[in-house]
């Protein structure tokens, strides 16, 4: 199929974007990297009446330090995150995720605050938003807003974004050097859409792990932090023991969904599996 006719306009500052935005009401939709909408618009699962691109907006950009937060801006791409050395050092969960997100040609076009902003269960930046406690700094009409990652993701698709509102960038707390992180997602082959995943991070001193963010992927209609079995583990040693109660814990704790060609009973038992993985791994 192709897509239905539409309008197209590029601005170049943030304020002209925000009221074409607000002009076009419902039938306006921004574009960024493009790689999920083009998709939709091909298959006319969205038909806009105006394309609103963004791609040029540089308030938009860059990765930077601001105080002791990891500032990342929406515009930012996937391959940018992968090759960053301010990422690499200051959030490294990321620089773990990146690979797995596709395929180089989508990973060079598709934006950090597209995947944000789109919501889906399956994404890898929005699990690991989550697991990094990171912050959304939004704006629209009435100004600059921030809005946590735990309060950002609603449902399937649907996150706290209003219609007239736009993701600016999103601010992550830095590691420290105690700070130990895993990042792993089972699919069928590279590239495909995870069956189910798994985002960690946690503060280790000796063998004591501590503020622990557990957040699983592709298992539920938004990424789920597995809170029950967070406070299991945090202020002990990881065990094997341990472990073991903390697989059975998560599996009861998280209410999975089936997907197309996935059961509920193989989501659960991969997040025990996940779990398991990654908590040795943090253990080591």
């Amino acid at each position: 199929m192709k897509a239905a006719a539409f309008d197209y306009i590029k601005p170049t500052v943030l304020a002209q974007a925000l009221s074409l935005l607000a002009e076009a009401g419902d039938d306006g939709q921004l574009i960024a990297g493009g790689q999920t909408l083009l998709a939709t618009l091909n298959m006319r699962l969205s038909e806009p009446g105006i394309l609103i691109d963004i791609s040029g907006i540089n308030e938009l950009k860059g990765i930077s330090l601001v105080g002791n937060q990891l500032r990342i801006g929406a515009l930012v791409t996937h391959t940018e995150i992968e090759d960053s050395e301010l990422v690499a050092k200051h959030a490294p969960l990321l620089k773990a995720a990146a690979p797995h997100i596709a395929h180089r040609a989508i990973r060079n076009l598709g934006t950090w605050g597209g995947s944000l902003a789109y919501g889906d269960p399956a994404a890898e930046w929005p699990a690991c938003s989550l697991a990094l406690n990171a912050t959304m700094i939004i704006v629209g009409p009435g100004g600059e807003r921030r809005i946590s990652a735990q309060d950002f993701f609603i449902d399937l698709y649907t996150t706290s974004l209003e219609p007239d509102e736009i993701l600016l960038a999103t601010e992550i707390p830095i590691a420290d050097k105690n700070q130990v992180f895993y990042f792993h997602e089972l699919a069928r082959r590279h590239g495909d859409y995870a069956i189910a995943g798994l985002a960690a991070v946690a503060q280790k001193q000796g063998d004591v792990i501590s503020d622990c963010a557990l957040t699983f992927f592709s298992v539920a209609s938004t990424p789920l932090m597995a809170l029950k079995t967070q406070t299991l583990v945090n202020g002990k040693v990881l065990t094997p023991e341990v472990i073991a109660s903390a697989v059975v814990a998560a599996r009861a704790e998280i209410d999975a969904i089936a997907d197309i060609t996935n059961s509920v009973e193989t989501k659960q038992h991969l997040i025990g599996v996940l779990l398991e993985r990654g908590l040795k791994h943090l253990a080591a």
